[in-house]
């Protein structure tokens, strides 16, 4: 019961937001176009505030391929209504000091933000392979291991991308693959037949939890994920190929991954690798003697300009950090969250070659 009054506070709270970013966008185009913002623009904008609360309400009742269209269109309109509303911003600060032709501005606004949201759609589809190489103390052989995180299955991406991900990942031949949370979306009930192919990877799978999981429910999380070929972390060491492997599962509590890592004895002499979600605890981590720590969660901002301000709460965004000798991996994620677009980033599945190192 507590979790349906948070779903629709939430979806309250939500809506509200997106109905004035809607009113903006709507009234300041049909301003700069010279449209008229009769009982039809009302409308056309209720409907377009709409969606998206809608769609997500209707996809955790009911999915259907043609719940998952809809579903699929709000999402990309909510992207699509920000970087109108971007677009319409500046021209507010510009107007101060330079005299535009109101028609020539809406005509130019309309068309970059079609350019740009078309070119991120298709950007959020296309799945780069990053490689890097990475030395980690104590490792006596060579080991390839491939990082995902943030796949996010969910409506937008269901069964066939979890698919595609497998055979991506199964093409690197990998020693071993570990994944940094937010497997799943939360924007549609789960099913074990969606995560079916990730039995099919060929070499060990390591998992830790993100923020998604918690919100969907770690009980139907572990329902449909426990059956499968993933090797769940529970806030617990393992030990790999002579690699120590740490996965600590997201917490909303404070210092939860210092707390968690001062339970274990890591011998420094050993390889060592951090499984976490957020990006944060370098310290925590060269402090009780871990080698590399791989996170995800930020998606490097997904799409410009959020990049800037997820850069303000989370410093690590992308890519290799190093503090003291330990590293940290933050990935990009290979999926997305909320509207099926990226800008300035990518969909990636990392290819670690880890190399014996000091």
């Amino acid at each position: 019961m507590r979790r349906v009054i948070q779903y629709i506070m939430f979806i309250s709270m939500f809506f509200a937001g997106f109905l004035v970013l809607n009113y903006y966008v709507f009234f300041g185009m049909s301003f700069l176009l010279g449209l008229p913002m009769n009982n039809v623009f009302h409308i056309i904008m209720l409907i377009a505030a709409l969606s998206y609360p809608v769609a997500t309400t209707i996809e955790r009742m009911v999915s259907n391929n043609i719940t998952r269209i809809f579903y699929t269109a709000a999402s990309a309109w909510m992207g699509i209504s920000f970087y109108l509303l971007f677009f319409l911003i500046i021209y507010l600060l510009l107007s101060f000091f330079i005299k535009m032709p109101r028609t020539t501005v809406g005509i130019i606004i309309a068309v970059l933000t079609i350019i740009i949201s078309g070119y991120s759609i298709f950007n959020s589809y296309l799945l780069k392979i990053n490689e890097i190489e990475i030395p980690l103390r104590g490792l006596e052989e060579d080991v390839k291991a491939v990082h995902l995180s943030d796949i996010h299955i969910g409506s937008i991406r269901n069964s066939g991308y979890m698919e595609r991900i497998v055979n991506e990942t199964n093409k690197l031949n990998p020693d071993v693959i570990f994944i940094t949370g937010d497997v799943v979306d939360g924007s549609a009930r789960l099913h074990k037949h969606t995560f079916r192919a990730i039995d099919h990877l060929t070499a060990p799978a390591f998992f830790v939890t993100g923020n998604h999981e918690t919100y969907e429910g770690l009980d139907e999380v572990f329902r449909v994920l426990g059956d499968t070929k993933l090797r769940i972390l529970h806030n617990e060491m393992v030990e790999f190929n002579q690699i120590h492997v740490i996965g600590v599962e997201y917490s909303f509590e404070r210092d939860h991954l210092k707390n968690t890592l001062n339970q274990f004895e890591i011998n420094d002499d050993k390889p060592s690798i951090l499984l976490y979600h957020l990006p944060k605890g370098l310290k925590e981590a060269n402090k009780v003697g871990i080698g590399l720590q791989l996170s995800g969660h930020t998606h490097n901002g997904q799409m410009i300009p959020f990049n800037f301000l997820v850069k303000l709460m989370f410093p690590y965004i992308s890519g290799l950090y190093e503090y003291n000798g330990t590293k940290l991996y933050v990935s990009q994620g290979t999926g997305t969250w909320g509207p099926p677009m990226r800008l300035g980033s990518n969909c990636e599945v990392t290819l670690i070659r880890l190399k014996p190192g000091r």
